[in-house]
């Protein structure tokens, strides 16, 4: 009866080759082709500001209806599969019937929370200089939502053009019919001195 000896001298001689110089150059001619693992996550192609050729036009708000159909398509397969079963499948129970109600309800709230946009960004910059009251210089837009239909509403940022700027203000914009919802104006309080150069 043969023995299997308790150290093995291959196992023993590839333990000694994985710090050897030809499996460190092996292992470094090795290319990772995934470009998951290169460029870690990757931004949709329509919200990537590094592929924009042109100005940056916002994703419209509707696009929310576009899963509030699927959602309700299952609801109906969901539906139908509780019908076909009549209470004799032990696969298909009364938890169909409420994935069916729930898929339901959350696919008509994206529908009637779906609004499609009427005043693009530069719309709602141009009402909101007319609220604020002075010349702008610099000023930002961003998309957000109100209420429980949560609907767009435009968040402008203004600063005056004077240097450093003198007056700052924050203007809402109703995202479907252009109205000012609210806004705010103040002197600016903040210290730009630092970054105003003087003139030589």
């Amino acid at each position: 009866m043969s023995r299997k000896p308790l150290f093995d001298d291959d196992a023993e001689d590839a333990d000694d080759d994985v710090g050897s110089p030809e499996v460190d150059r092996a292992a470094e001619d090795v290319e990772v082709d995934d470009p998951a693992v290169e460029e870690g996550d990757v931004l949709p192609s329509d919200l990537d500001p590094r592929q924009a050729t042109g100005p940056y036009e916002f994703p419209d708000n509707s696009r929310r209806r576009i899963p509030g159909l699927i959602y309700l398509v299952m609801a109906g397969i969901c539906a139908i599969l509780w019908l076909l079963a009549d209470g004799d499948s032990p696969l298909v129970n009364d938890g169909v019937l409420w994935a069916a109600g729930i898929l339901a309800a959350v696919g008509g709230y994206h529908l009637v929370a779906g609004w499609k946009l009427g005043v693009d960004e530069g719309e709602a910059l141009v009402a909101a200089t007319r609220r604020a009251g002075f010349p702008v210089g610099h000023a930002s837009a961003q998309m957000g939502w109100r209420g429980y239909l949560s609907k767009p509403t435009w968040r402008i940022l203004l600063y005056s053009a004077d240097e450093p700027p003198s007056q700052r203000g924050l203007v809402l914009v109703d995202g479907q019919d252009g109205d000012i919802i609210d806004w705010i104006v103040e002197d600016n309080p903040e210290d730009w001195s630092e970054f105003v150069t003087s003139p030589d």
